[in-house]
């Protein structure tokens, strides 16, 4: 480490573990994305283990989500990921219906229901993909969607970003309980 090297490197609460770079996705190597799309529901209850109400109802950002709101991000994205790739399956390269995640935050089930109603439905949720994405042909990877604002996805593709995504948001959990001294 050269002199001048900041040991204490910050970590941008938006991007705890960076950005997702689609281009660099290792859209070969399905076991990896597989093991964390897997390990996600654990990982997201050990994260919020022993938090209190007010601590779940904390932004773990300025301007960011609660950490109620976040878990209950998860399981939204986690199901419609699920139902896109069971229609990419399905169909030809069916045109997906996004939405608007922010809105969906806002809902008074994302921002007051119990935590434990989201990580149960991961935990189902999560073992059912898990036994389709560990079934599928290499030919069913390449398989896809139409996503209207970015393009065409392959099951490849939407499973590492799916692994990212996993990480991403037990990182602001995290992340938030290390600066909090929580």
């Amino acid at each position: 480490m050269s002199a001048t090297a900041n040991p204490q490197t910050e970590i941008d609460p938006r991007y705890p573990v960076g950005k997702f770079r689609r281009a660099e996705a290792n859209v070969t190597d399905h076991g990896a994305a597989i093991a964390i799309i897997a390990a996600l529901p654990e990982k997201l209850r050990a994260a919020v283990d022993g938090l209190s109400a007010a601590q779940l109802d904390t932004p773990y950002r300025e301007g960011g989500w609660t950490i109620r709101q976040l878990v209950h991000h998860v399981a939204d994205s986690h199901m419609n990921s699920y139902v896109r790739m069971r229609l990419a399956l399905t169909e030809d390269w069916p045109t997906i219906q996004p939405y608007d995640e922010k809105l969906w935050a806002q809902l008074s089930d994302a921002s007051t229901a119990p935590v434990e109603v989201s990580l149960n439905l991961l935990m189902a949720l999560h073992e059912r993909w898990v036994l389709l994405l560990g079934s599928l042909t290499e030919q069913q990877w390449r398989r896809g969607y139409v996503h209207p604002d970015n393009g065409r996805q392959t099951l490849a593709e939407a499973a590492a970003l799916y692994a990212w995504h996993s990480r991403h948001h037990v990182a602001h959990i995290t992340e938030l309980r290390k600066r909090k001294s929580w």
